[in-house]
């Protein structure tokens, strides 16, 4: 067989073996491409125990082929105006209600899965083993005009005015009755309606033991009380214990001002008003206006 021959029936096996090779490999090429995701739906950052308020911080979107029903989803191509419009319903839905089952870091979260405040089995299913749920009035000032949300730590502060003429010093003192509780609900209330001297614009529900339920009823009826908001890393999981204190001590007027220190215990009455004691010598007699005469003494007359 001529040299010519050969070479081209060994070009032609080379050249269909390359095609066979080749028409094999283009399906798994186009198996490898990934599919690009459609939507995004939210999904939890880390796991999450049943209870569970939900925040900001934990949930986030994640792209995915296709949602499922039940899951809160938004197109993944959508413009940056409608994905903040998309982003704010969504987490409207979720923040703040609390989870009925625990999820684990990037699971879906179902809507199914929320309970908001106000649903008939919203505390029972936030709520803690052994705790109790609160609500109480607080003072338009400090973390309760708008700071606060379901799942932050706070201190409750009780501020008490005294107004049976004790000394300038003592008529006011603020203290911490209760600390690191954890809220539940913050009713917003109608707050810039609220007349000036209406100083309880909010309720707020708190997550306590039994004993700080009662520490907080007694603290209603002695003065106004407020909330200051915890950092978090100084926050930890459950109720705080019921101590006997808190370990802050109270702080008075004078603390605050010392000028307070220096003003005197009493007012002292102005000679007009200070009383006088007629002495009569014989025919003759003189006013006399003692010292340390209290306002309310009646005026004598003494005859020599």
């Amino acid at each position: 067989m001529p040299a010519k021959t050969i070479l081209t029936a060994l070009f032609l096996v080379s050249l269909g073996v390359a095609v066979v090779v080749l028409l094999r490999a283009l399906p798994q090429r186009f198996n490898a491409d990934p599919v690009t995701p459609k939507v995004e739906i939210l999904v939890a950052t880390t796991t999450l125990p049943p209870g569970t308020l939900l925040r900001t911080k934990d949930i986030a979107w994640q792209p995915t082929p296709a949602a499922e029903p039940g899951q809160i989803a938004r197109p993944s191509n959508v413009d940056h105006n409608a994905a903040g419009d998309f982003d704010h319903k969504a987490r409207a839905e979720m923040l703040g209600g609390a989870l009925r089952a625990g999820v684990t870091a990037g699971e879906p979260i179902l809507r199914t899965m929320i309970v908001k405040p106000g649903d008939r089995d919203f505390l029972e299913a936030v709520l803690s083993p052994g705790a109790r749920a609160i609500a109480i009035p607080v003072a338009t000032g400090g973390a309760s005009t708008g700071l606060l949300y379901p799942g932050d730590r706070v201190d409750v502060i009780l501020t008490q005015s005294f107004k049976n003429d004790p000394p300038l010093a003592r008529r006011s003192v603020s203290e911490t009755v209760v600390d690191s509780l954890r809220v539940l609900a913050v009713d917003a209330g109608d707050v810039k309606s609220a007349s000036p001297s209406n100083s309880f614009g909010r309720t707020v529900t708190l997550e306590v033991s039994p004993a700080q339920a009662e520490k907080i009823n007694v603290a209603t009826e002695l003065g106004k009380l407020s909330l200051t908001l915890r950092s978090v890393s100084r926050t930890g999981g459950g109720f705080a214990s019921s101590s006997p204190g808190t370990g802050v001590k109270p702080t008075w007027a004078g603390d605050v001002s010392p000028a307070l220190g220096d003003a005197p215990l009493s007012r002292q009455p102005s000679a007009a008003e200070r009383p006088t004691i007629e002495v009569i010598h014989g025919t003759k007699s003189v006013a006399v206006t003692p010292q340390g005469q209290s306002a309310a003494a009646a005026p004598r007359t003494v005859r020599q």
